[in-house]
């Protein structure tokens, strides 16, 4: 039987992520390979499905989630262990996702459909080991994505580490993050105000927000209704 999409990302990234090692540039390549492929039906989401009004409740309509049909934006939470997680966010067009940091991880995404516009920015100076909370960061992406377009990968200190999302239209984002988020571990998300400086084309000055999560953020959950991963019993999670 032919593996599904998922289940291919899924052993790709168990070999890469699990590794001692840090993945070598064509292993990335070859995720991005992987992740290029994927349509939202692959994770059980129709694109297409006008049936009614945007609803905080995700609607299922034949077995997928209507990716029209959320009013606020919704996490689809596939697998996760100690190594990565995979995951899709949905978003209603108009809605944001605030400027927040990736500490030490390595994420791979991929629009599945619709336009976003994404800012993105990296630390001028990134020494410290520890997560930063305020500092001079460099833009490193300022522009309007629209599917189909290739994946991006950001890294600990380059390729756009701290960034943000507004969706121009409804549109969804499959996310591949290694390590996932552990406070316990030194990987909090910390999320940020940005500040430009006229007279510094290019740059911003970013200070850590107040609240932990900000007040005007809203994410829902739904399920995963895409094809089932069969997963090693030691890494279910």
């Amino acid at each position: 039987m032919e593996k599904s999409k998922i289940q291919m990302l899924y052993d790709a990234c168990n070999y890469v992520f699990s590794q001692k090692e840090l993945p070598t540039f064509q292993q990335i390549q070859s995720l991005k390979n992987i992740l290029n492929a994927f349509e939202a039906v692959d994770v059980g989401i129709d694109e297409f499905n006008l049936d009614g009004s945007p609803s905080s409740s995700p609607k299922i309509n034949n077995g997928l989630i209507s990716g029209q049909g959320v009013s606020e934006i919704t996490y689809i939470h596939i697998y996760e262990c100690d190594h990565f997680s995979i995951g899709v966010f949905c978003f209603p067009a108009g809605k944001t996702f605030p400027l927040h940091d990736h500490p030490g991880m390595t994420v791979l995404s991929k629009l599945l459909y619709g336009s976003v516009y994404v800012k993105a920015y990296d630390w001028v100076r990134d020494e410290n080991s520890s997560p930063r909370t305020s500092g001079l960061a460099g833009t490193v992406i300022d522009g309007i994505f629209k599917a189909p377009c290739e994946p991006s990968v950001l890294f600990p200190r380059s390729g756009g580490n701290i960034h943000s999302f507004t969706a121009l239209t409804p549109c969804a984002i499959l996310d591949v993050l290694s390590p996932p988020y552990s406070d316990d571990f030194g990987r909090p998300s910390t999320y940020f105000f940005d500040f430009l400086i006229p007279s510094l084309a290019g740059y911003a000055l970013l200070e850590e927000r107040e609240l932990k999560l900000p007040y005007d953020l809203v994410v829902n959950g739904a399920p995963y209704l895409g094809p089932p991963l069969d997963v090693a019993e030691e890494d279910i999670c």
